[in-house]
């Protein structure tokens, strides 16, 4: 992974810490809340198509299946091509069941290959487990639809 890349990667952890609710400190077993960092790095002219499944499926089978949505960015400068969002659980094992139920759903199914017929949109994808902070801040945005830009800072 390339040095400006990590360091991205570690201030979007650091981001997504300050827009979870508060919590109690969690302790490491599998009942802490767990949140789940996901990049996806989206195929050569295919940000647009995979913003699209987001949009028209994906988030309302990840709510059918139990997972949060907590937020979706993309860069401002995205030469990369990145969609980066933030799931949110009850705990590890439940996200472990929510993923294994959403992956086996014929809904999730037919839009995955539906939107693939022209090719795959995503050519690869990371992910981090995090948990909360004891001193996090919720995040408040104004649903209006006026645009918000988010800064990371390092």
């Amino acid at each position: 992974m390339k040095r400006h890349h990590f360091i991205a990667l570690l201030a979007l952890v650091g981001l997504a810490s300050c827009m979870i609710p508060p919590v109690v400190a969690a302790q490491e077993t599998n009942e802490a809340r767990c949140y789940e960092l996901r990049i996806y790095h989206a195929a050569e002219g295919k940000l647009e198509a995979l913003n699209t499944r987001f949009r028209e499926h994906t988030t309302g089978l990840f709510t059918r299946h139990g997972m949060t949505n907590v937020v979706y960015w993309t860069p401002i400068e995205n030469p990369e091509r990145l969609l980066i969002y933030l799931l949110s659980y009850p705990n590890l094992a439940a996200r472990e069941a929510s993923w294994k139920a959403f992956q086996a759903d014929p809904d999730w199914i037919a839009a995955r290959n539906a939107s693939e017929v022209s090719g795959a949109l995503v050519d690869r994808v990371e992910n981090r487990f995090l948990t909360a902070t004891d001193f996090s801040q919720e995040l408040k945005v104004d649903r209006t639809g006026v645009p918000h830009t988010f800064e990371m800072r390092t």
